[in-house]
């Protein structure tokens, strides 16, 4: 499994919008996204830096690789 960089929230979510998902709302420290299609949301904390195991979980629930999210994130 390959690692993940170390990226703050707000880095996570450009990747996923790059990927399709919408900023639908903020609320409090967290970022929640959208995406058409998607029976998923994503609720990303907008931290200086997300946990591997948080990010991980994100990926998996957007549908996305590991690598693709990489790609993605330009890390």
């Amino acid at each position: 499994m390959p690692t993940l960089p170390k990226l703050s929230g707000r880095v996570v979510v450009k990747a996923f919008v790059r990927d399709g998902w919408e900023l639908a709302r903020k609320k409090g420290s967290h970022m929640i996204l959208v995406k058409e299609g998607s029976w998923a949301s994503l609720s990303v904390p907008d931290h200086r830096e997300i946990a591997q195991s948080t990010l991980r979980r994100l990926i998996r629930a957007s549908g996305m690789t590991t690598e693709s999210f990489v790609i993605l994130a330009g890390k």
